[in-house]
């Protein structure tokens, strides 16, 4: 039963962190498009670049995105594969 609760809890977590429409609207785009990096995030958004670097650290954090260094930039994608499916679920896929 303990463990249960300990699953539920880190869905809920995941959920919320999820459910932030500007981070949707990151996860979403890169299912869409794959990987990118924050100036095209920024653009795209339409929202400072500070305001999207502190939505990718929360994503990171869940664990739903990851960063790789490519040269002085960070490309972000996709991590966790749940994400994809729940995607999937809401939107369609271009």
């Amino acid at each position: 039963m303990e463990n249960d609760k300990q699953i539920l809890e880190e869905t809920a977590e995941f959920l919320k962190v999820l459910a932030h429409p500007v981070r949707l609207c990151i996860v979403r785009r890169l299912w869409r498009e794959g990987a990118r990096n924050v100036t095209y995030m920024q653009e795209c958004l339409q929202a400072p670049q500070s305001t999207i670097s502190q939505h990718l650290a929360k994503l990171r954090q869940a664990g739903i995105i990851k960063g790789e260094r490519n040269g002085l930039e960070v490309v972000y994608s996709l991590k966790d594969e749940r994400v994809e499916e729940i995607l999937s679920i809401f939107f369609e896929k271009s």
